[in-house]
């Protein structure tokens, strides 16, 4: 998924993207939450800078680098870190528009590449409380289905995706364990009303979901994640190739949602230029 979508009369465009959140808690293993514990904080910052191009009339590409820093607090030490992210390129191909028929929604093939740019939790140097880690340290390979229809003004869409990783070693020498994550998949779903003046406003929900890890060729009990984020966005036109877009979302509090993951709120805003 990238900000960097082209409009159906788009042939290009370049943007930058700001995200800010805190987390306020955890998802356990058995999927109960549990809010952080006093001196215990962490406020995650990334920049984004991406841009996409139009290859055909229905095919488009993407590519999108991030920029993370994290500064955590724990027991009474603090420590900042980031750098780099993992670097994603991605492609999307409408066999039908939505709006152009009642019967048929619009249907889009979307399809992507992570490259592991970034410094995984286990790597040298990211720090006593892992600030600097800003990737996951494999190759990611993604595929989905995209379905929306539009009703008037009103935009409905339904997205799945799934991912596969590569496998990667973790550690050196003897304690070295060979890691393959499991198939991660997504779910989102979302509803936007656009008006007179291009600007539009959306509500959706996504779905993050994946199995138990693969240490060593056994499956590890307990390892694998679930999260649900809840979002509100917008887009505001400031002119007829320049726009901005924000959002805010949030993973709800409440056990169940979520599983060995952090929970939080935060905001985005962008930028976004656009050739026609």
């Amino acid at each position: 998924m990238t900000p960097g979508r082209l409009d159906l009369h788009e042939t290009a465009l370049v943007g930058i993207e700001a995200k800010e959140s805190v987390i306020l808690g955890s998802y356990e293993r058995d999927g109960r939450y549990v809010s952080s514990p006093a001196g215990a904080n962490e406020l995650d910052s990334e920049q984004d800078a991406f841009g996409a191009v139009r290859l055909l009339e229905r095919a488009q590409i993407a590519i999108l680098l991030p920029f993370d820093e994290t500064w955590r607090s724990s027991l009474g030490t603090s420590e900042l870190g980031g750098g780099i992210g993992d670097f994603n390129a991605s492609a999307r191909y409408d066999f039908t528009t939505a709006g152009a028929s009642r019967a048929i929604p619009g249907l889009a093939a979307l399809a992507g590449l992570t490259l592991p740019t970034g410094k995984p939790p286990d790597a040298p140097g990211v720090g006593t409380l892992a600030t600097g880690a800003t990737g996951i340290g494999a190759y990611q390979f993604n595929a989905g289905l995209a379905v929306e229809q539009a009703f008037g003004p009103w935009l409905v869409d339904a997205t799945g995706l799934g991912a596969l990783r590569s496998a990667r070693t973790v550690g050196t020498g003897p304690s070295a364990v060979h890691e393959r994550l499991a198939p991660q998949w997504t779910v989102l779903a979302a509803v936007a009303r656009t008006f007179a003046n291009d600007s539009a406003v959306a509500v959706s929900v996504s779905y993050i979901f994946e199995g138990n890890a693969i240490l060593d060729g056994a499956d590890t009990p307990g390892t694998s994640h679930r999260l649900l984020t809840l979002s509100l966005s917008g887009v505001l036109p400031l002119s007829d190739v320049c726009r901005l877009q924000g959002a805010v979302f949030q993973n709800p509090p409440i056990g169940q949602f979520g599983q060995n993951q952090t929970a939080g709120v935060g905001l985005s805003l962008s930028l976004v230029r656009s050739w026609i």
